[in-house]
């Protein structure tokens, strides 16, 4: 089918919008994750998964606040990825069998899903704590410290496959520029 037909019965034009939003939601999910590391980071003792002492509990909670309110985007934004993710892939016109880059991202992106999945069971639990409870900062410790060693470091390894996920459709390796013949 020829491009010109393609766009008169707007095929061609519906894997745009998920694109756009694809992007949007991926720049929101990872600027979370990296914005609560950040947050993060200050509780802990460098190089360690231990809560440094001297921390005011005030501002401990603080801390546990700011990490509740990002969990939230973070979660929303990326179950918007997935969604547009599946979309952008049924809809786009590349074929994965010959680009092998949207391929390996579309693999890196979904396996990880179990993974993801564990670590906003537990930042629900905490956003759950913040908003709808009066616990005191023990419970909201406890759930950070899960979530801090979560998986053997396997979160920490998926933010790494995420940015390899950008690398990928930026420079998009393994892509085959001409037909083979048989």
């Amino acid at each position: 089918m020829k491009e010109s037909q393609r766009s008169s019965d707007g095929v061609s034009f519906s894997w745009r919008p998920a694109l756009f939003v694809l992007i949007v939601s991926g720049i929101a999910w990872l600027g979370g994750t990296n914005i609560r590391t950040l947050i993060g980071s200050d509780l802990l003792e460098s190089g360690t998964a231990d809560i440094l002492e001297y921390i005011a509990p005030d501002a401990e909670r603080e801390i546990y606040r700011l990490l509740s309110m990002t969990a939230l985007v973070t979660m929303v934004s990326y179950f918007i990825v997935l969604v547009s993710a599946a979309l952008f892939l049924t809809r786009c016109p590349w074929k994965l069998k010959e680009n092998g880059w949207l391929l390996m991202s579309a693999i890196l992106l979904y396996a990880l899903v179990p993974v993801e999945l564990f670590t906003m069971y537990l930042d629900a639990r905490m956003v759950y704590l913040e908003f709808f409870t009066t616990e005191s900062n023990n419970a909201f410790r406890e759930l950070f410290l899960a979530r801090v060693g979560a998986l053997a470091g396997a979160p920490f390894v998926a933010l790494f496959c995420y940015y390899t996920i950008v690398a990928l459709v930026v420079f998009q390796p393994f892509k085959r520029t001409s037909d083979p013949t048989p």
